[in-house]
């Protein structure tokens, strides 16, 4: 279990200090996979740095009663004048794994990110996509209870792609998954639970179809609202506003249809 008290972040610029989250408060519960949903812009990767612990809160606290992963696929970490064998190395020395432990780790992130003879070349000759290859699997070569993603899924090719999305499928039901991702199918596929995330505000929805409408209902509004402020509302107004929501709800169901499909060509072509 997660719980998040009265939590307030913002980051100080030239152009002020608005509050990205303010006064956020959730308990998010053990075992329960959940998927950060809402606009760019609206705090989802600072939410998840935060549950994370890789930010500090302005106010508030996060207490976790679980172990939470550092986001999976981060690479900002990697020694760049060490290879791949020994970041891994040194990782799996620093989750104080004894010597079996570590030669396991380093053979699952070996074969897990498919680099070849890279494996045992210096980081700063990998692209990112390689790096980000050794970062995903090394995320999965330990057990944590809760597992952090932001976008992860969506690295690499479409064989590595369906290949991370797999590997989450894994640990959903013996370990819970908090993650953004601009794919609604993702979303639907992982999560259980959505947490919509606007104007600083977070409101937690226990099916995360009912944290999808959410959001599409209010960027709909909010299209409304503009197109109609400073213009007298009229019957025709009306109309053209009713039309826009349906619009809406057919694009949410094309979205919808459109995930299938890829689904169903993609297991097509396996």
């Amino acid at each position: 279990m997660i719980e998040i008290r009265n939590l307030y972040k913002r980051y100080h610029n030239h152009h002020g200090s608005d509050w990205v989250l303010k006064d956020i408060n959730l308990i998010i519960p053990k075992g329960v996979s959940v998927g950060l949903i809402g606009p760019n812009g609206a705090g989802k990767s600072t939410l998840l740095r935060l549950i994370a612990g890789m930010d500090s809160p302005d106010k508030g606290e996060v207490i976790r009663h679980s172990r939470v992963s550092w986001p999976v696929g981060l690479s900002g970490g990697m020694q760049n004048n060490m290879t791949g064998r020994q970041n891994v190395k040194f990782v799996a020395r620093a989750q104080g794994s004894n010597a079996n432990e570590v030669n396991r780790v380093i053979e699952f992130v070996q074969a897990f990110a498919e680099i070849g003879s890279a494996f045992d070349e210096p980081v700063r000759t990998y692209s990112s996509g390689m790096r980000s290859r050794i970062s995903f699997g090394l995320s999965l070569a330990f057990d944590f209870d809760v597992y952090i993603s932001d976008e992860a899924t969506s690295v690499g090719d479409l064989r590595f792609r369906k290949k991370a999305t797999a590997a989450f499928k894994e640990k959903v039901g013996k370990a819970s998954i908090i993650i953004v991702s601009h794919s609604e199918g993702i979303l639907r596929e992982l999560c259980d639970a959505g947490i919509w995330i606007n104007n600083g505000d977070a409101v937690w929805y226990d099916n995360v179809d009912d944290a999808i409408k959410a959001y599409h209902d209010s960027m709909a509004d909010q299209e409304s609202e503009s197109n109609t402020q400073g213009e007298s509302e009229s019957a025709n107004e009306k109309e053209v506003l009713a039309a826009k929501k349906l619009m809406e709800q057919a694009r949410v169901e094309y979205q919808k249809l459109r995930d299938q499909y890829a689904a169903l060509r993609d297991s097509y072509f396996d």
